[in-house]
């Protein structure tokens, strides 16, 4: 099954918007968000039944969004009440046609109402792909062993090191700094546990 990176917006209650990365795939005609209950985008998706999906090669956002960096441009959907990030490549504006409730992570199925294309695609950058995967081992820093974040680390450093630009080498110091104060928070933990 193949999975598109995208970010998620969503109107919350008050309608601040809310952005958040999100694996999307899509079953025949639909497009498939399966976010994690409790979370912001279950909470406005199962309220109001619409989200945008955001296709963007701009890694900051990604990285962003995991290390407090919430702050992106957004501008009026076309079709639905939304929001859409001012630098989305494209854009998808659904509308949920039905969903499976399950209790850790709900299945919205969505169709769409409108897409457009604001700007071209210009190429792959082994360094915005490296970004994403840090991103990836950012949102799993609780479950796995520092050993595995260390070498893929390391790995995904010689992309950094080669071909980023200054967008991806903010987005990867933004990463790196987050992998510190996590341990640095669970070695405090782990000294409070002990004393």
């Amino acid at each position: 099954m193949m999975i598109n990176e995208s970010i998620i917006t969503t109107l919350n209650e008050d309608g601040s918007v809310h952005i958040a990365p999100m694996g999307v795939r899509r079953e025949d005609d639909l497009f498939v968000v399966a976010p994690f209950k409790p979370s912001t985008t279950f909470n406005n998706l199962q309220r109001s039944g619409q989200a945008v999906i955001n296709m963007t090669d701009d890694v900051r956002i990604f990285a962003g969004c995991l290390t407090g960096h919430y702050d992106w441009p957004t501008v009026d959907t076309s079709v639905i009440d939304g929001k859409r990030l001012e630098a989305a490549l494209s854009h998808i504006e659904i509308e949920v046609a039905h969903q499976d409730g399950d209790d850790i992570r709900p299945v919205f199925y969505c169709s769409a109402k409108h897409q457009q294309t604001h700007a071209p695609f210009m190429g792959l950058n082994r360094a915005k792909a490296a970004v994403l995967e840090a991103a990836v081992l950012v949102s799993r820093l609780h479950m796995l062993p520092d050993e595995k974040i260390n070498n893929e680390i390391e790995y995904l450093k010689i992309a950094i090191d080669k071909t980023a630009s200054e967008h991806e080498l903010e987005a990867w110091a933004w990463l790196i700094d987050r992998i510190k104060t996590f341990r640095q928070q669970n070695a405090k933990k782990e000294q409070g546990s002990s004393a």
